[in-house]
């Protein structure tokens, strides 16, 4: 009894299952047709109504090609300023952050000390010049005497080798005063380079010492031009050497990958190795920046445009789907949706360019819906979102076909 209760059971459950498979391979119609005209839902799954769709002629355009990368600025000249001598810092003669340039004096040392020891070898020297001065005479007037035998040669050898050992020490008290000289114009420390100046570390009235040691007074880095530093796969080294050997490359910089350009440069580095542990290769890229817009240490989006494809066949990314077996298409054709697969090459903003599969010219369909498959009927709405196709303005009427042409391309007359 068990056994027929179950056997019942089963039978009525494969009854109900085999019923609603049949119900739903049947055409819509009634009540449910009048359901999916008002919803718009269900009509591309049971095969009763068309699905609405706008296409998109694929079609062939100059279309550069493209590397993007994110990137750091960085400065192409960049001075820490310290001190050649040692003093107290006097005075500084700018703002933090300030621009700055070339051979412009920022700071001033208590030259006091410097100015005194250059009287010194000042007077050094002139003492020295006025005792060289009269063993010169000596020696000018002993010079006949000891020829014609007057006087014995020792003693105008002394007068010679006076007059040359005032010579030396006049040469090093000069020398000396150049030393001197020069140690005085360190008080005044100008800019070596032009750029924009950071944070000061040592304010007026503390002492400075000479050396390399401890933090620098300030640091100046050139803003323009500035450099763009970019690290991109190894993979795209041998595009970019060919491209720059048939010319220069332009580099466009953005805030982000989203944003528009804000400055423009060249490629001007390619670095001589591969990063073994990124597998990446430094590029550098010049820009004049005259309006600052770009800033050391920021990070930036970049794309090097290596070339101009001139005969591009392009898409909406829109168009485009991705399938287990690789990107697809559909394709309006005869009022139906034909499945067709593309080889994607790659995308700029938002049009994907396509290198294998379509071959330009036909009719894609632009935004795919959800219920849109292979064979679906299509009510055609229109073509790049222009007037519609359909003879009643894309609802359900007949498309109008284009008006046919004699040989010469004129119109044909009916």
């Amino acid at each position: 009894m068990k056994r027929l209760i179950m056997l019942l059971v089963f039978a009525g459950i494969a009854a109900v299952l085999l019923g609603g498979y049949w119900y739903w391979q049947q055409p819509a119609g009634g009540a449910g047709e009048k359901t999916a005209a008002k919803t718009g839902k269900g009509a591309g799954k049971r095969g009763g109504g068309s699905v609405t769709v706008s296409t998109v002629i694929a079609k062939r355009q100059p279309m550069p090609v493209v590397i993007d990368a994110v990137g750091t600025v960085e400065s192409e000249h960049s001075v820490a300023v310290r001190p050649q001598t040692s003093g107290v810092l006097e005075a500084v003669l700018f703002k933090e952050g300030d621009p700055v340039k070339q051979g412009q004096v920022l700071f001033r040392i208590d030259a006091r000390p410097m100015t005194a020891s250059v009287e010194q070898a000042r007077a050094a020297l002139a003492r020295d010049q006025a005792q060289l001065a009269q063993a010169q005479a000596q020696d000018a007037r002993l010079r006949p005497l000891a020829e014609k035998d007057y006087i014995t040669r020792n003693e105008y050898e002394v007068a010679l080798t006076q007059s040359k050992s005032l010579q030396a020490t006049v040469e090093a008290n000069r020398a000396a005063l150049q030393q001197s000289q020069l140690q005085l114009s360190y008080a005044s420390i100008a800019a070596p380079i032009s750029g924009r100046t950071g944070s000061l570390s040592v304010k007026s009235g503390n002492l400075v010492s000479a050396g390399t040691g401890g933090l620098p007074l300030v640091v100046i880095n050139s803003i323009q031009p500035i450099l763009v530093s970019l690290s991109v796969p190894q993979r795209y080294l041998d595009a970019v050497r060919h491209a720059w050997a048939e010319g220069a490359i332009k580099v466009s910089i953005s805030a982000d990958a989203k944003s528009s350009t804000v400055a423009e440069g060249s490629l001007v580095f390619i670095d001589n190795s591969v990063n073994q542990q990124t597998g990446t290769i430094v590029l550098k890229a010049r820009v004049k920046n005259e309006r600052e817009q770009l800033w050391p240490g920021q990070f930036v989006a970049a794309r090097i445009v290596l070339k101009v494809e001139q005969d591009a066949l392009v898409l909406p990314e829109s168009a485009v789907q991705p399938g287990q077996d690789g990107s697809f298409v559909y394709i309006a054709k005869d009022r139906r949706a034909r499945l067709q697969n593309v080889q994607v090459d790659r995308q700029i903003d938002d049009m994907v360019v396509i290198s294998k599969g379509l071959s330009g010219g036909e009719e894609v369909i632009k935004d795919v819906p959800p219920a849109l498959s292979n064979n679906s009927p299509l009510n055609l709405k229109g073509v790049d979102g222009k007037a519609g196709i359909d003879g009643d303005g894309g609802k359900g009427g007949k498309r109008k076909e284009p008006p046919a042409k004699d040989a010469a391309g004129k119109e044909a007359k009916p």
